[in-house]
This record gives C-alpha cells, sequence and structure tokens, in this order.
C-alpha cells in the first residue's frame, strides 16, 4: 500500500489487486471495518463490478481504470449525491487533461463521448439506522486501453485511446482523477453547479426507464437533491431520483444552458 498527497486535506492510501470480486465491495467492508477517509482500491480486473441498479460492469483485464474511493464527508442523507457529482466532474477532467478527450455527463453518472459510453460511476453509503452517513464510497469504471469491443458493445461504448487516437495510460489517468477528487472535495458548495453545467442531459430530450413505467420529455434540470427533472409533452414536470436515461434525438428546450 502507498501514500500519495492529493492536497493539503486529502492523503490518498492505495490499495491494489491484480484481480479481485469487487473494488467497491472491499472499499465498503473497510468503511464499515473504521477504516479512514483516503483508502483508494484499484484492480486490474474484477470477477464481479458492480453496475447501477444491480448490474455488473465487465472489462477484460488491464483494459479499465477500476477504482473505488473511501470518504468520510460531513453530510445528511440527501446530500451524499453531491459527492458523486465531485467524482463525476473530477474525471471527465482528468479524462481531458490526460486524453485530451472531452467527454459528456449523463445523468445521473455516465461519461459519453458522441453518445457511446466512456465511464459509470457508483456510489454506495455506509448509513446508520437512523440516517447518519457514516462513509461513501464512490466506484469509477472507465474503458482506457481497449482492443476491441464485443459486438453487443460495439455501437455503444467506447475508450480513452480510441477516442485520443493514441495509447493511454491508466496510471495517469488514476493520478489526474485522485488529484482533481481532492480538490472537488475541498470545494464541495461549487460542485452542483459546475455539475448541471456540464451536464449533457439537460435540454435534452430523454427516455426515463423507471420501475413502474416509462417517462418521455425535456430534460429541464436537476434538483438540489440530484434529481432529474423531466418535462414530458403534457402535464406537471416529473421528478426522478433514479431511472435509466436514454438521450433522443433533438432538443426542444432552446432555454437550455446545456442545449445541445
Amino acid at each position: 500500500m502507498g501514500d500519495a498527497e492529493a492536497s493539503p486535506g486529502v492523503r490518498w492510501r492505495l490499495r491494489r489487486f491484480d484481480e479481485i470480486d469487487s473494488t467497491n465491495r472491499y472499499a465498503l467492508d473497510a468503511a464499515r471495518a473504521g477504516t479512514a477517509a483516503g483508502l483508494v482500491v484499484i484492480a486490474d480486473h474484477q470477477q464481479a463490478g458492480r453496475g447501477r441498479r444491480g448490474r455488473a460492469w465487465t472489462a477484460p483485464p488491464g483494459s479499465s481504470l477500476l477504482v473505488s474511493v473511501l470518504l468520510r464527508p460531513r453530510l445528511a442523507a440527501d446530500e451524499v449525491h453531491v459527492v458523486t457529482m465531485a467524482a463525476a466532474l473530477a474525471l471527465v477532467d482528468a479524462v481531458r487533461l490526460v486524453a485530451g478527450v472531452d467527454a459528456d455527463l449523463k445523468w445521473p453518472n455516465d461519461l459519453l463521448v458522441d453518445e457511446r459510453k466512456l465511464a459509470g460511476l457508483l456510489a454506495e453509503v455506509d448509513i446508520t439506522a437512523g440516517g447518519v452517513v457514516r462513509a461513501v464510497v464512490v466506484g469509477v469504471g472507465c474503458n482506457v486501453t481497449w482492443e476491441g469491443f464485443p459486438s453487443e458493445l460495439e455501437d455503444t461504448a467506447t475508450a480513452c485511446d480510441r477516442e485520443a487516437g493514441r495509447h493511454v495510460e491508466r496510471a495517469a489517468l488514476l493520478d489526474a482523477f485522485l488529484a482533481q477528487l481532492a480538490a472537488r472535495i475541498e470545494t464541495l458548495d461549487t460542485v452542483p453547479g459546475d455539475y448541471r453545467a456540464r451536464l449533457a442531459t439537460i435540454g435534452r430530450r430523454v427516455r426515463v426507464e423507471l420501475t413502474d413505467r416509462t417517462l418521455e420529455g425535456v430534460a429541464t434540470g436537476v434538483d438540489d437533491h440530484g434529481r432529474l427533472v423531466v418535462q414530458p409533452s403534457a402535464g406537471p414536470s416529473v421528478t426522478v431520483a433514479a431511472g435509466d436515461v436514454v438521450h433522443l434525438r433533438g432538443v426542444t428546450d432552446p432555454g437550455s444552458s446545456r442545449s445541445r
């Protein structure tokens, strides 16, 4: 395990694995055992990587940046979303700095390039029965050096090296991500505004797959709890806390700051 001074307020402690079931699982177990904030769990390969809504995250060994970060922010349960926003912004900036690639953010936690998925993030919380947040673990899976995607992903996924047109070092991307995340953690009050400004979903026509129905409309914003606000063609706006979002063709909200 090595240390990395990320900023005056954060010292990252790196724990590396050739292979592990899930970096998020390891970091959450460490959090519940009392491990201090700053633990960074990195793996070349995950046997049971976690995605959103119980899905698996799969990637060939050595192809992706697979990392989970343990944080202990002093936040209420309904404010935890800001940590995920901070991590997403940090990853966007790291990809730009290291690979020279400008990625879009898609609500709630994906990075896209030309609508192809580059990365995803997953936040998991250790919380008491009384609702006190003891720890937040943010996991990142970012495609970095894929030589070729399987046919089922060829039209929907991309990687840093493919977009950059050159080799991209995972180690450099990790260093940049941790440095950017450390800076974001120390200025969490600026994160929601920066996240909204970078969110490509705002101003887009979207289809949202909810548990019990499908919603279509224009994404008009993100509220203070990190929920997506969607305006259907008829009726009042709908606030979405969780769901799968598809960007549809066309923009029908010309007043949006993120019109594309």
